[in-house]
């Protein structure tokens, strides 16, 4: 937004920041937010404190340094508020769970460690946060947020103590993280439609399993090397001679990748959908569902915890029953993409690949945050400066989301009428 825009804008956002901050509780503080939220807005290629403060007329760099870095506000009441305003607001076909990178020079950085970013493709020093969205094909918005902290520094008290990670913070596998964020959005009173996923999540049969068992429908990305048996596949156990421990019932044939079951099907198998109009004419490709039950260790000893904790008498052997989504694009040699779904099993097939394609969204977002509200320009090390910032861009990028979809005004030039732009939509 130019400076024009920004202060066409300021009523709406005080009182956008009069609600979302409310839980602040210095009026000068609410100030220092409102102004930082101008400057996230406020066109300029960097978003942080000292760029920002130069180009703002109420801009005052030792305030806003000392309102991101050290003042005591609690980010968590103002994520909390936002996700009960943009929910409704977007009205979510699905949430998403996914993860970013921000690179980093240097080591003192809080949670920084040499890892895979994504931002750069490779494996670099580097920040990772683990985000849950509300995605419809109009509109997105980040929920909430969790630091992933790195092994190495789980017992780095030096570190640590400098960034100032809270005691109880330790290290936990980013599956783990997303669902304690889905714990924690369900006290809240907000509960995913349906969760989807990459392959990063989706290949992981505790986190599906974990979802499972919060009662949570999923359409997760998969790997072309997960093996399956057929839906109708069923264990059988080895008569028992009478002698040691009666044999486990057990799948005697053995699990196919879903790469090699989707070619068996052969390209005639495989429907043409199309799931949105895109911005150069209708997204479709070639799609096929089956029913089929994850094969592999992990997944059989998680089936069979679930069935001992719901039933008396030794588990039957079988395996939950699933939906395999599998696309073939046209030109394509052999299928590309998969997921796994445990929606039900008349779940229209153009319903499943709209969900399993939604994921567009997310990118989107992350354009918006990174480029166009700096959520990547955060020049702070600490563990409460990270949270601030990110929940400072969070709060921008919903009250530009709010003013895109809000009714048009009377005003022919007021923002809100204004045709958005790639940088100003979530």
């Amino acid at each position: 937004m130019d400076a024009h825009e920004v202060n066409r804008a300021r009523a709406k956002l005080a009182l956008f920041v009069a609600d979302v901050f409310a839980s602040v509780p210095r009026k000068d503080q609410r100030a220092k937010g409102d102004c930082y939220l101008r400057g996230l807005m406020l066109d300029g290629r960097r978003k942080s404190i000292q760029p920002m403060a130069e180009r703002l007329p109420d801009g005052n760099e030792q305030n806003l340094q000392q309102f991101v870095n050290q003042s005591t506000w609690d980010p968590l009441p103002v994520r909390r508020r936002i996700a009960e305003r943009m929910v409704p607001l977007i009205g979510p076909d699905a949430w998403a769970v996914d993860d970013v990178s921000f690179p980093k020079d240097g080591r003192m950085s809080v949670a920084v460690a040499h890892q895979y970013c994504g931002a750069l493709g490779k494996r670099a020093n580097c920040q990772v946060a683990v985000s849950v969205h509300a995605v419809s094909d109009t509109a997105s918005c980040p929920l909430q947020w969790r630091l992933f902290v790195p092994e190495e520094w789980a017992q780095d008290a030096e570190r640590r103590q400098k960034t100032g990670v809270p005691p109880e913070v330790g290290h936990r596998e980013k599956w783990r993280l997303a669902l304690d964020t889905l714990d924690e959005l369900a006290t809240w009173g907000l509960v995913p439609p349906v969760l989807v996923a990459d392959a990063g999540y989706g290949q992981n049969a505790d986190f599906r399993a974990g979802l499972a068992d919060r009662d949570i429908a999923y359409v997760v990305a998969i790997r072309s090397d997960v093996t399956v048996h057929p839906h109708d596949a069923l264990p059988v156990a080895p008569p028992w001679s009478g002698n040691g421990r009666k044999p486990q019932p057990r799948y005697r044939d053995k699990p196919s990748s879903v790469a090699a079951l989707a070619a068996g099907h052969g390209r005639q198998a495989f429907t043409e959908v199309t799931w949105r109009e895109g911005s150069r004419g209708p997204m479709r490709s070639h799609f096929m569902a089956l029913r089929v039950r994850p094969a592999g260790v992990r997944a059989r000893r998680l089936a069979q915890a679930a069935a001992a904790a719901v039933q008396e008498g030794p588990w039957d052997g079988v395996l939950p029953e699933v939906t395999l989504l599998i696309e073939w694009p046209a030109g394509a040699e052999a299928p590309t993409d998969y997921w796994l779904s445990n929606l039900p099993q008349d779940t229209p097939l153009a319903e499943l690949v709209r969900l399993a394609k939604i994921r567009w969204r997310i990118e989107h977002d992350y354009r918006e945050l990174k480029h166009g509200l700096g959520l990547d320009h955060f020049e702070g090390r600490s563990w409460r400066g990270w949270h601030h910032h990110v929940t400072l861009v969070t709060a921008a990028h919903a009250f530009l989301t709010e003013q895109r979809l809000a009714p048009k005004a009377d005003t022919p030039d007021s923002p809100s009428t204004r045709p958005s732009t790639p940088s100003r939509t979530c």
